[in-house]
């Protein structure tokens, strides 16, 4: 199936967001594998347009990593993450509980970070959950309608 360079793009994009991808090899099977003809020089120059790089990881091994060029040029690809990933919003006092589908926490967080909300304290992923620490009440009630309005997520909680 030959699917448009976007998709693959969004695809390497979150990728590369939740998993620790350490060679092109490694990243043109996972993207064969979610249905994309790609081959090694393809990868290679979507890594190259997305400003894709490696770096040291925190245990000392070495990852691509998503710039802030990507970020800043890209937002709806980090924002796609959120979305495809949220399945509920509660708020306790001034802090939101975050659910999302099993391994995608720490990518939606990452993109509840590159907002740069003001009301957004920090945030701490797990597995499937996101603690966000606001302001106050009032600012978790807020924030909270606002990453469901941001996301297109309906109102489920």
């Amino acid at each position: 199936m030959n699917k448009p360079k976007n998709k693959r793009q969004d695809l390497i994009t979150e990728l590369i967001m939740t998993r620790k991808v350490s060679t092109q090899e490694e990243l043109t099977r996972l993207v064969r594998e979610s249905g994309f003809k790609a081959t090694q020089a393809t990868i290679s120059r979507d890594i190259k347009e997305l400003g894709i790089i490696k770096q040291t990881q925190q245990d000392g091994t070495v990852a691509y990593s998503i710039t802030d060029k990507i970020i800043n040029s890209a937002p709806e690809r980090v924002l796609s993450v959120l979305s495809n990933s949220l399945t509920g919003i509660s708020v306790a006092m001034t802090i939101l509980v975050i659910k999302t589908l099993p391994g995608m926490a720490q990518a939606a967080a990452f993109a509840l970070d590159s907002l740069d909300h003001p009301e957004i304290v920090g945030t701490i992923a797990g597995d499937d959950t996101i603690f966000v620490a606001t302001r106050g009440e009032s600012q978790a009630q807020a924030l909270a309608k606002d990453i469901k309005e941001t996301a297109g997520f309906a109102d489920k909680t």
